[in-house]
């Protein structure tokens, strides 16, 4: 799989602490290798074609799609950004 970044992404991946930065950086290694990686616990979001949600921490998640080989990341933040996808 290939990652893209939208803006919106870059923008909440460089207001995230340090420590959660290096905790994501694991998690797309596992995303980008098994999509069922079980610390990701992947879930759908309602409400929105192909999107979903992924778990960095227990306060912490990203949203993505995927289209074929591509992966794009969304949204990355607390629990609250996901309001906001």
């Amino acid at each position: 799989m290939i990652p893209v970044f939208t803006k919106d992404f870059g923008r909440d991946y460089n207001r995230l602490p340090e420590r959660i930065r290096k905790q994501f950086k694991k998690q797309i290694s596992h995303l980008l290798l098994n999509f069922r990686h079980p610390s990701l616990n992947i879930k759908k979001m309602e409400g929105l074609k192909n999107v979903w949600e992924a778990r960095i921490s227990a306060g912490y998640r990203f949203t993505f799609r995927i289209d074929g080989e591509i992966c794009t990341l969304r949204r990355i933040g607390k629990h609250d950004i996901l309001k906001n996808p």
